[in-house]
């Protein structure tokens, strides 16, 4: 047992240092070694479908009811926060940059339109009552038709002005767009307001309930493509996995971090890993047989121990004979 710990003290302080694992580690290549794994099929794509496994258990406490009042609660709050003002003002300053507005332009005069179509005869009706309201009678049975119709198209004429091109409709909502963006973007009371909007149209019940409808949907999907060997999940992970060995194989950057990453974890494992080291050697010397143990000493030193042995004889009779002789000499014989 002695000379188990013993041993496990000396592998684990000795040879096992810390000082010796860094500079392995530092003359292992591991971002070329990572970067083999990643971007050979044979380990990644084995390595994704087994990430994609592991899709279902991380998803399936998200179905507890706590967490569901949790996400309730952090969502409006994350969607609402100071900078949702900001991140609006991004979003929308790139959809007028790239004229997506005109889109939203385009779908609501079409909807105004057909809406006009489908009511215009109770919109004609209204407008003669209205004008038989304010005239009398015999004013709205003559001209109450004619005013309708006349509203009605000039309704439809200021429709047909407000075009993709050179409309001053458009130009003036693109410079009240510009506009709100700026006042977004560097008012904090304005995009403090958004926020509050944002953060009260998420937190509404219909809203969450929408949500979790389209998670419990989303949350299947994933589970059930995660269980295909070559779902569109395992193919996801392994080109991220693709990605990641090309980024290494190119950004000296993304290397140095994965040497600083593996050296700081080494750091960190050591004392740990030294006193485990160090308690399993103990453990397997102390499990041994004395008898065996001593055999298999003996056989691996054998010639080692005869050679002592001889040795150690040859010499003790030297030196008892050269003492008796120097005694014999100066002293003679003595009898006891």
């Amino acid at each position: 047992e002695r000379l188990g710990r013993a041993l496990g003290r000396f592998v684990a302080n000795q040879v096992f240092t810390k000082d010796e694992v860094a500079r392995l580690v530092a003359r292992l290549d591991l971002p070329t070694i990572l970067r083999g794994f990643l971007t050979d099929p044979e380990t990644a794509k084995p390595a994704a479908q087994a990430m994609a496994g592991l899709l279902p258990r991380l998803l399936a406490p998200v179905e507890d009811g706590r967490a569901r009042r949790a996400i309730a609660r952090i969502v409006p709050r994350l969607l609402g926060g100071p900078s949702s003002g900001r991140l609006v003002a991004r979003a929308l300053r790139g959809l007028v940059d790239g004229g997506k507005h005109h889109q939203a332009i385009d779908f609501l005069l079409g909807e105004f339109r057909h809406l006009l179509i489908a009511k215009e005869e109770v919109l004609r009706r209204v407008i003669e009552d209205r004008v038989r309201e304010q005239g009398g009678r015999l004013v709205g049975w003559a001209l109450g038709a004619t005013v309708a119709k006349q509203v009605i198209g000039a309704l439809n004429k200021e429709l047909d002005k407000v075009g993709p091109n050179g409309s001053e409709v458009r130009a003036a909502f693109d410079e009240w767009a510009r506009r709100e963006i700026d006042r977004m973007e560097s008012d904090p009371a304005r995009a403090a307001e958004i926020g509050r909007a944002i953060r009260s149209v998420v937190a509404h019940d219909t809203v969450q309930a929408w949500m979790w409808d389209v998670w419990a949907r989303a949350r299947h999907a994933l589970e059930a493509d995660a269980a295909k060997p070559n779902g569109h999940a395992v193919a996801l992970i392994q080109g991220s996995f693709a990605n990641l060995g090309a980024m290494l194989e190119t950004d000296e950057a993304a290397r140095a971090r994965v040497h600083l990453a593996a050296a700081t974890v080494t750091a960190q494992l050591m004392p740990n890993a030294q006193e485990r080291i160090a308690d399993f050697i103990a453990g397997v010397v102390a499990s041994w047989d004395t008898r065996t143990i001593t055999e298999k000493l003996e056989l691996r030193v054998g010639r080692d121990l005869q050679y002592v042995r001889i040795n150690g004889t040859l010499v003790g009779f030297l030196a008892g004979g050269a003492l008796w002789a120097a005694l014999t000499t100066i002293f003679g014989k003595v009898s006891f």
